[in-house]
């Protein structure tokens, strides 16, 4: 057998033990949570406490309301815990959840969801995102801090800043986007599109208006 196959084939292996741990451990709090284990949820929000919070006050854009948000997102989780099943993985089906408690609050203050906020429409049309080398938010976050990144990221429209911070902040696939966001999977690569196109501009700006920040202090 040469090399590349011998690589090939160690790869696949490794690969297989990764998803086969990774269904294990859904399945593990798939079981926990259907017990209402309280270890298991204090566990879990040592784990995920911090990629919930700053993606509720992404999707929010105010630090107040993402943690009011997200003690209410724990209590979904403790008394809803019996309906996750273990089959998605459980970061995903957690930022659903947070997710839907953001367009119930959006419009118990008559205030419009996130899918009725304008977007100048989407494309339905599948859009093939063709990048060499790391994408223009990839580029600004090895330059920058991380509140100059927020800053520019909270001027984007809430649908394009939502798959930005879960593609490039939690890595999931655009499978899983168009789980927790219920959205086409075409549409999930428009926004993606255009939420990166949007962002070189006000990269742009930020470093423009960067000089004359740094002169006034």
């Amino acid at each position: 057998m040469s090399v590349l196959a011998s690589s090939m084939t160690l790869t696949a292996a490794q690969l297989a033990t990764h998803v086969a741990n990774n269904q294990r451990e859904n399945a593990a709090i798939a079981r926990g949570l259907k017990k209402q284990d309280p270890e298991l949820l204090d566990h879990l929000i040592e784990l995920y406490q911090h990629r919930l919070l700053r993606y509720l006050i992404f999707l929010t854009g105010r630090r107040e309301v993402a943690e009011d948000l997200f003690q209410e997102t724990w209590m979904r989780v403790l008394i809803r815990g019996g309906q996750y099943d273990g089959r998605a993985r459980f970061d995903t089906w957690l930022f659903t959840i947070a997710r839907n408690l953001v367009i119930d609050l959006s419009r118990k203050r008559t205030m419009s969801s996130l899918d009725e906020m304008s977007e100048g429409g989407d494309d339905e049309r599948p859009f093939e995102i063709v990048m060499e080398g790391p994408s223009p938010l990839e580029q600004f976050q090895a330059r920058e801090n991380a509140a100059e990144l927020s800053e520019v990221l909270l001027l984007l429209e809430p649908n394009y800043r939502e798959v930005l911070v879960l593609r490039f902040h939690e890595e999931l696939s655009l499978e899983e986007i168009a789980g927790v966001t219920r959205a086409p999977l075409s549409t999930v690569k428009s926004r993606l599109y255009r939420g990166l196109a949007a962002l070189k501009p006000e990269m742009e700006r930020i470093r423009t208006l960067r000089p004359a920040r740094e002169g006034a202090r």
